[in-house]
């Protein structure tokens, strides 16, 4: 009488846990896309028609400080210029306060910027007082596909001649 009141037992609590465990749903597994890295293309600053660590003439320089950067790559797509930092690279001489003796030496104007050309204040000052052996680069430059993908553009240096 034992074993058969122990079986009844054990076939009640099987009837008490089965319902449950059939009713769950069954799990959906989504499959999720794999993203593939986006590989950004090469891409090609440009100021007027110079690029990178190009010699230009004080006049040059002068009539290029004005006009845009222009950002684009191999297949000439263009880019979409959002943040910048400009430096002017200026000669300047320093005197020695003991000995009265003039010695060449640099300055630096610098600034970051988020509208391509340059203000006009800027474009005023670097004409006004650009000179041989002086430099402008631009650096730090950060530009938009058409899909707002953000990336760096490569630095552009000018060394006036």
């Amino acid at each position: 009488m034992l074993f058969i009141t122990r079986i009844f037992f054990i076939a009640l609590a099987a009837c008490f846990f089965m319902p449950a465990a059939n009713a769950q749903k069954p799990v959906d597994k989504k499959i999720t896309p794999v993203k593939q890295p986006y590989k950004a293309p090469k891409l090609f600053t440009t100021l007027g028609s110079y690029k990178d660590s190009s010699n230009v003439s004080v006049a040059e320089a002068e009539r290029i400080i004005s006009l845009p950067l222009k950002v684009v790559d191999a297949k000439n797509n263009v880019y979409t210029v959002t943040s910048y930092q400009f430096l002017y690279k200026k000669r300047v001489v320093t005197e020695d306060e003991k000995t009265g003796k003039v010695s060449p030496a640099t300055s630096i104007s610098s600034d970051r910027f988020t509208t391509s050309p340059l203000p006009p204040l800027w474009i005023k000052t670097v004409k006004e007082r650009i000179n041989t052996g002086e430099e402008i680069i631009f650096f730090d430059i950060i530009v938009k596909d058409s899909q707002n993908r953000i990336m760096y553009a490569p630095n552009l240096k000018l060394i006036v001649k």
